[in-house]
């Protein structure tokens, strides 16, 4: 008998623990493994901003805005939209890519971006990085 009650407490703990681990997919939140360029880092000749993502996206409801926030020899520079960028997301459908019309001119830089995953979670979040 002691058996039989072991079993019966037993299973509704075993269905539990695999709808917790069954759903827990479901309660990530994407995240930036990877961009280019890097977080914080000076690079030369940007013409596109990439951003690669944990999870899949909707590319629908995704997208980047590149702002330059300072100029060489300008003190409090207003942070700036660069226009004509053009949002896609790569064939991986991980990768979030701005293009820019043209390489960004020396300066500093924020990408912010915001992302949809296929499980309709929104993250927001902003890329700094240089321009020399």
């Amino acid at each position: 008998m002691h058996h039989r009650l072991m079993s019966a407490c037993a299973a509704p703990l075993a269905l539990a623990g695999a709808i917790a681990g069954w759903t827990s997919p479901a309660l990530a939140h994407p995240e930036v493994l990877a961009a280019q360029p890097p977080e914080g880092t000076s690079a030369s000749h940007v013409t596109q901003v990439t951003l690669t993502f944990s999870e899949p996206l909707v590319a629908a409801m995704s997208g980047v805005e590149v702002m330059m926030t300072g100029m060489p020899g300008m003190a409090n520079h207003q942070p700036m939209k660069m226009t004509g960028v053009k949002t896609s997301l790569a064939a991986d459908g991980v990768t979030l890519v701005a293009r820019l019309p043209r390489a960004l001119p020396v300066g500093t830089y924020e990408a912010n971006w915001h992302v949809v995953s296929a499980d309709t979670h929104r993250v927001a979040g902003k890329l700094t990085f240089s321009v020399k």
